[in-house]
């Protein structure tokens, strides 16, 4: 049981360390060649985005405004792609471990592995959100 604990301590020691390392981190994806880029971070939050301004076309403002959301929402994908591909990088070594151990419920950081992580629609794990009565 002591080594069991022990093995626990040390997965969420390295779940800790890696959700860090996830914070702290910065992924880049771009759209139109270049002419809008979106960072974010490892967990896929939004830290900066650059607007080109060869994305601006003065003579057409209504056509220019279309493109450069077309662009933002492209750039962004591409940036929580990456991020994405980060955190599985990361995080997926340490979700089997913590299988293992029998534990799952909420990891934040770990989108699209079942039973862990950060649904929106889902907050536990796959339990739906305020679904039913818990008085009995």
């Amino acid at each position: 049981m002591q080594q069991l604990l022990a093995a626990a301590q040390q997965m969420q020691d390295q779940l800790m360390s890696a959700q860090q390392e996830l914070a702290d981190a910065v992924v880049e994806g771009s759209a139109g060649g270049g002419l809008v880029k979106a960072k974010v971070n490892g967990q896929g939050d939004l830290v900066d985005l650059t607007i080109s301004p060869g994305a601006i076309d003065g003579s057409d403002p209504a056509e220019t405004a279309q493109t450069v959301a077309d662009l933002v929402l492209a750039a962004v994908r591409d940036a929580n792609r990456a991020a994405g591909e980060l955190q599985q990088e990361k995080m997926g070594p340490l979700a089997s471990g913590i299988g293992a151990l029998g534990g799952a419920g909420d990891v934040p950081g770990m989108p699209g592995i079942p039973g862990i992580g950060d649904f929106p629609d889902q907050p536990h794990g796959g339990e739906p959100r305020g679904g039913g009565d818990l008085r009995g």
